[in-house]
């Protein structure tokens, strides 16, 4: 057996280590491949304003001279200074069934991280919280949203052979959608009362151009919301604009719902979409010559739902904002169709996130774990 890992170098090394997933995952009916040109965007350094405060290393493992395995080390200079720390992260790790290739990517992420000073290692972290995270260990009969990854169940065994031990799990929920006849009256009312009480409202976005004007503000206030979070990692002006730009295009005016204040400050948001799982797999991660028309597609197939982000002002917590802006998503998206939901990663330490999903007789189906390791 002859296993080796080279530092990803060149144009041609860096389409192997894209390309990968797709040799890895060609029998998996749950992988969903993201799109090709995104992926080669995140590790262009003059394109993802994240290297700005990150370095990073892409390595490709070769077994008998073929691409058997990926991951890349990311040095995060901001979030090594929020925690006070000298951590390195891994991400975008892919293997072949074959703990010895596993084996070697590790080592060859902590032989870069001492050299670089680093004292642990955690992961799958990406550059941002936007990014993927965490490594799935329960529900692989069930096809994850685009805002979370696939991998196969050996994973994480090799993880934990290879000395990672958990750090913090994030769980998912998947829920039926209730019609405003079915959502009990009384919280019908408490959504009143919060909003009265509160002297707040709910936007309504009339035009997609009304979602991107306040896009800025809303991923200023995703920022402040996520400051707590584990792991999350502030964003700069720059890394706003460039996801405002990204994902912002993708949004359905619909079901995105701001909730302001009297003085039209946004306090809290709320991001759901159609889920775009089987228009990516159909895609195949490429737009053209037909990925475009599976995308639209599935951005007007109106079943399933699938929440991605939302946040709360710090200063309007507890007040009931969360629970206000669930009822207005789920009022409009029965009214459009949808009929079933999917939650976004939670950790599972914010059981007051997991509070407001009991009003629909959740499920909790998925759950990744983000693993750390001391480096001795």
């Amino acid at each position: 057996m002859n296993i080796e890992v080279k530092t990803v170098k060149t144009k041609k090394d860096l389409k192997k280590f894209i390309k990968l997933p797709f040799e890895i995952y060609k029998e998996s009916s749950n992988w969903i491949p993201l799109l090709i040109m995104d992926e080669y965007e995140i590790f262009n350094k003059k394109k993802n304003p994240a290297y700005e405060q990150s370095d990073s290393q892409l390595f490709l493992a070769y077994k008998d001279g073929k691409p058997a395995g990926r991951i890349v080390g990311i040095i995060s200079h901001i979030a090594n200074k929020k925690y006070k720390s000298q951590n390195v992260r891994f991400g975008w790790f892919e293997s072949i069934n074959d703990f010895e290739v596993c084996y070697t990517l590790f080592n060859a992420v902590e032989n870069w991280g001492k050299e670089n000073g680093m004292k642990t290692l955690t992961g799958p972290l990406g550059f941002t919280d936007l990014d993927p995270e965490g490594i799935m260990i329960e529900g692989f009969d069930h096809t994850p949203t685009i805002a979370s990854n696939y991998n196969h169940p050996y994973y994480h065994t090799f993880l934990e052979k290879y000395g990672f031990q958990k750090e913090i799990d994030y769980i998912e929920f998947k829920a039926k959608i209730p019609s405003e006849e079915q959502i009990p009256e009384k919280l019908l009312r408490l959504a009143d009362r919060i909003k009265e009480r509160g002297n707040l409202k709910v936007l309504e976005f009339k035009k997609k151009k009304d979602v991107t004007k306040r896009a800025m503000e809303l991923f200023y206030l995703l920022d402040e919301s996520f400051d707590e979070i584990y792991g999350s990692v502030p964003l700069t002006d720059k890394q706003i604009q460039y996801y405002v730009k990204k994902y912002i295009p993708y949004a359905h005016k619909d079901i995105l719902k701001a909730v302001v204040n009297e003085k039209d400050e946004m306090v809290g948001f709320m991001i759901a979409m159609p889920s775009l799982t089987k228009g990516f797999q159909k895609a195949k991660g490429r737009l053209l010559p037909f990925g475009w028309y599976y995308l639209l597609k599935a951005l007007k197939t109106y079943n399933v739902l699938d929440f991605y982000l939302a946040g709360v002002k710090k200063k309007y917590r507890g007040i009931g904002v969360d629970l206000l802006m669930v009822i207005e998503v789920a009022k409009s998206a029965h009214k459009m169709g949808f009929r079933d939901s999917e939650s976004n990663l939670e950790l599972e330490t914010n059981t007051k996130i997991h509070g407001l999903w009991k009003y629909f007789n959740p499920k909790q189906h998925k759950r990744r774990r983000i693993f750390k390791k001391d480096l001795n």
